[in-house]
């Protein structure tokens, strides 16, 4: 066969039947944190995330969780922030902390041969941080700035203002920001966060990459000799509230389109019901090829993206389908978003199309799992929930048996449209 031959003649596609992803290794350190080995690299790197219980859902008054998370490399006991982004440079290394409704994190990327040096450092950032008042207040007006810039995008306003809708204002997943909020952060606010939810916490490291021995040793020997108290943190107000009135409208004047929102409160992770859900959002709005994109976009050209998808928290669950469209066609564009639900709903879905979206999600998931970080965060998406690696296998039968009949059944139980909150933040047309 030719050079030419080979190029006209297509791969071979095979079905995936079952995939054996890497199962973490578990081990506890001297205080009882625990340990996840995800052995699975070829390169001399490894990630190293701290998790911590930590997320805005806990914060006593907004940006507070926030803020901690973003301040904990602005200094500690031994090193200012100058110092620490040197060091972490200097190996070539990469330190990020983040910070979710649930959890915050701080993530270490470094070559094997630099971790020694680099953990005096990563240790302390965890659970030796300063808050300099200086660089607390440098980081508020930093991200202050970004606050006003952002609100002069309806998108963010749309975000700001729809969980608050979805699961009421009182709701820890329904409290936003406003402007005033920064002006009462300050080191204080911050030291008694990182206090109540870092300092002598309980916290789970998940280790990626190519583990060479010793390294629990080296974990011991930085995050496993202070005391800690693993407890369970009462959460009130989980009751979802969302607003009695479907239909929202924020004016903003200025905008040349129309930021579109419309979704509800529904199920998380914890349910059975989640991962045939997820299919039928798939088909709805989950892809480039979706039902949504094919209408709101190819057909009628109202915009150029529109999507949905589903929220999945600890303690809540969210269904939303997001869009920016012309002014002058939002209405016509939420019709056609409420049909498309209908038709889900009262028609059976073709085997073609659901064949397609199978084969999507497989091979989506494919990519998902492609390398030893990327199945630390498919690990990681499941740690929250109780569960393990297991909960794949489960994805992977779903999506392979689900049938037309389970489909139109779902979106009958889940896609209640008068449910569904609608928000549009624009301008007006006339």
């Amino acid at each position: 066969m030719t050079t030419q031959d080979f190029r006209k003649t297509h791969p071979q596609s095979k079905a995936i039947e079952t995939m054996s992803l890497v199962e973490p290794e578990k081990y506890l350190l001297d205080n009882g944190i625990p340990v996840y080995l995800i052995n699975a690299g070829t390169q001399e790197i490894v990630k190293i995330d701290l998790i911590f219980d930590a997320g805005t859902l806990l914060q006593d008054q907004s940006l507070q969780a926030q803020f901690t998370s973003k301040c904990l490399i602005e200094g500690t006991e031994s090193f200012d922030s100058k110092t620490i982004a040197e060091i972490v440079d200097f190996y070539g290394a990469y330190l990020k902390p983040s910070v979710t409704r649930d959890d915050a994190e701080i993530s270490l990327y470094s070559l094997n041969k630099h971790l020694e040096n680099l953990m005096p450092v990563f240790a302390e950032v965890a659970l030796q941080p300063t808050f300099p008042e200086h660089e607390v207040q440098t980081m508020v007006q930093k991200l202050r700035q970004e606050y006003l810039v952002n609100m002069e995008k309806g998108s963010f306003i749309a975000q700001q203002h729809f969980s608050p809708l979805i699961h009421g204002e009182q709701h820890p997943y329904g409290k936003t920001m406003v402007l005033g909020d920064y002006e009462n952060i300050n080191s204080q606010v911050l030291h008694q966060f990182f206090t109540r939810f870092y300092k002598t916490a309980g916290f789970k490291i998940i280790v990626s990459g190519k583990v060479n021995n010793g390294l629990i040793k080296l974990l011991n020997r930085y995050f496993g000799q202070h005391k800690v108290t693993f407890e369970e943190h009462v959460i009130e107000n989980l009751t979802n509230t969302p607003s009695g009135i479907p239909k929202h409208f924020i004016e903003k004047g200025d905008a040349l389109q129309s930021a579109l929102r419309i979704g509800k409160a529904t199920i998380n992770k914890h349910h059975p019901d989640f991962l045939p859900f997820m299919v039928v959002n798939t088909i709805l709005g989950g892809y480039f090829g979706s039902r949504l994109m094919t209408n709101i976009r190819e057909d009628k050209g109202y915009t150029y993206g529109i999507g949905s998808g589903l929220g999945s928290f600890k303690h809540a669950g969210m269904f939303f389908i997001g869009s920016e469209v012309g002014n002058d066609v939002t209405e016509k564009a939420i019709e056609q978003i409420f049909i498309e639900i209908e038709k889900l709903k009262s028609e059976p879905v073709k085997a073609e199309e659901l064949s397609l979206v199978k084969n999507y999600l497989l091979g989506t998931f494919l990519r998902s799992a492609d390398g030893p970080f990327a199945l630390a965060d498919l690990f990681k998406a499941t740690l929250d929930y109780g569960m393990d690696m297991r909960y794949y296998d489960t994805f992977l039968h779903t999506v392979k048996n689900i049938t037309i009949k389970d489909i139109q059944e779902i979106a009958v139980k889940y896609l209640q449209t008068d449910q569904m909150i609608t928000l549009v933040v624009g301008n007006p047309v006339n």
